[in-house]
């Protein structure tokens, strides 16, 4: 199942379960749209996969399953990729 982070990894945005303007890789590693399109292009920094945009949880699900509150960050934020 999803972890469902709560932030984006680049800038430490806030990401609610609901929104649609958030985009994962395969492991997970999760970005707001901002950071997905102008800095990272829809390539994960951490490891060069795609990304894709995150399905979204029905708020009835999220009762029994809730979404992470763990926050990861980049220490240094994202850097373009090439």
């Amino acid at each position: 199942m999803l972890e469902l982070r709560p932030n984006c990894e680049c800038c430490n945005k806030d990401l609610s379960p609901q929104s649609s303007e958030v985009y994962i890789c395969t492991f997970e590693c999760t970005f707001c749209l901002k950071c997905t399109q102008s800095i990272l292009n829809f390539v994960c920094p951490n490891c060069s996969g795609n990304l894709v945009q995150r399905p979204i949880r029905p708020t009835s699900a999220l009762i029994s399953n809730p979404a992470s509150t763990v926050r990861i960050i980049k220490k240094n934020g994202c850097t373009q990729t090439t």
